[in-house]
């Protein structure tokens, strides 16, 4: 059962969360960003949560806790359950389930035929005074409108109410939603979708599952929001290395999800610095919606240009891009080698120029991004060259270590 003190806000939930549960492995002395005291409330509150999620371990600087979750064996993601928590008052909830039950029949009507039959049919039933404004009732009527769950409709001056009904079968979506809620981007939406349903799609595995992506879920639908309407936004950044909070405004492009390492990345230009920017999603902690962008269209076709040369999510520095060459073998038996840089080719070209001799050819802004893979190919590599040859340089002087790590024959890292 979820811990009865609810919260209103997410981010110093999602704080402790990320930046103790999942990143750090300290005890309650060493979490000296709050009080003892606040620690302990937010502990017992997330415990509650994710009680069958966290172990703790205890050793010379005290017990520390942590998230322990196998990510193969679990087919919903349990950091989710974090945002069942959000507070309402008595008389939002109150007004939620008498607005819902009055128009279930179907029946529209006007904002002032709701008032007067909340009055008789409910609240005449109490003996306490519960004083009804039509004002909060209309507010609460265009909130469900909003949110799809009414509908109004205007004959003349006077507007109508009622409920709003889906002519999709819920149950026909389940599947996609199921796979939604554990892969995309604000995958809590599907989440909530399927809790509508006692029995829900158990039979998606995944290999690599990040969950932590479900902690970011508000500053991306914040952002996929503003890039809908094609508004700029305020982003409050906090650096992960000084902690240190700075204010960016940013026209949104693109939500980028590493499929390494399941963080989400937001592609934005910058407007002070002039040029696109990638920022870490788990550095944002909040988004502020500004005015809209009379120049989107125009920021979209650069978009589109910035990513023909764009390998990872490092925009490089404003030098350009660099050339880089990259020749390997494959014998006649080794097709999947051809396959394997053709599907991993991204802004590149591929082409065969020998009988077993193969090479890839691109013009990045930041060539030191693509060590990692480059060095995939070890044992296969005929040629490397870049024009930025800090990446020659640093692949070499890897291979040269390796080689002194492992032995082996020195004229093969020459």
């Amino acid at each position: 059962m979820a811990y009865s003190e609810l919260i209103k806000d997410y981010e110093r939930i999602r704080d402790y969360m990320r930046s103790f549960f999942v990143y750090g492995f300290r005890s309650r002395e060493e979490h000296d960003a709050k009080s003892a005291r606040s620690y302990d409330n937010e502990r017992r509150r997330i415990e509650s949560w994710l009680g069958d999620c966290l172990c703790s371990r205890q050793d010379a600087g005290g017990k520390r806790v942590f998230l322990c979750v196998d990510s193969r064996a679990v087919s919903r993601n349990p950091l989710y359950r974090s945002f069942r928590t959000k507070s309402f008052t008595d008389r939002d909830i109150t007004l939620h389930f008498y607005l819902l039950d009055l128009l279930s029949g179907g029946e529209a009507l006007t904002v002032g035929e709701i008032v007067g039959r909340i009055e008789t049919d409910y609240l005449s039933q109490f003996p306490a005074d519960y004083p009804l404004d039509e004002s909060t009732v209309r507010k609460k009527l265009r909130e469900y409108e909003a949110l799809g769950l009414l509908r109004s409709e205007r004959t003349g001056r006077t507007v109508r109410y009622r409920l709003a009904q889906s002519a999709v079968r819920q149950e026909t979506w389940l599947d996609a939603a199921a796979f939604f809620s554990e892969e995309a981007p604000v995958g809590v939406i599907g989440s909530f979708f399927l809790d509508r349903f006692a029995h829900t799609p158990d039979y998606f595995g995944f290999k690599h599952h990040y969950l932590l992506h479900a902690l970011d879920s508000e500053p991306a639908c914040a952002l996929l929001t503003a890039m809908r309407e094609r508004r700029t936004v305020e982003l409050q950044v906090q650096s992960l290395r000084t902690g240190a909070r700075m204010q960016r405004t940013v026209f949104p492009l693109r939500l980028y999800v590493s499929t390494q390492t399941g963080r989400q990345y937001l592609l934005g230009w910058h407007y002070r610095s002039r040029r696109m920017l990638f920022f870490r999603l788990d550095a944002v902690r909040r988004v502020t919606p500004g005015a809209p962008e009379p120049d989107a269209a125009r920021f979209q076709d650069a978009c589109a240009r910035f990513q023909q040369h764009l390998w990872g999510v490092s925009a490089g520095s404003e030098r350009g891009t660099a050339h880089i060459e990259l020749t390997v073998r494959a014998g006649e038996d080794e097709a999947h080698i051809p396959r394997r840089l053709q599907r991993e080719r991204r802004c590149g070209t591929v082409e065969r120029i020998g009988p077993d001799v193969w090479r890839f050819t691109a013009d990045v802004y930041d060539a030191m991004e693509m060590l990692p893979w480059l060095r995939t190919f070890l044992g296969r590599i005929v040629s490397l060259e870049c024009s930025d040859t800090r990446v020659t340089d640093a692949f070499y002087a890897d291979l040269a270590e390796m080689a002194a790590l492992y032995g082996g024959n020195d004229d093969a890292v020459q």
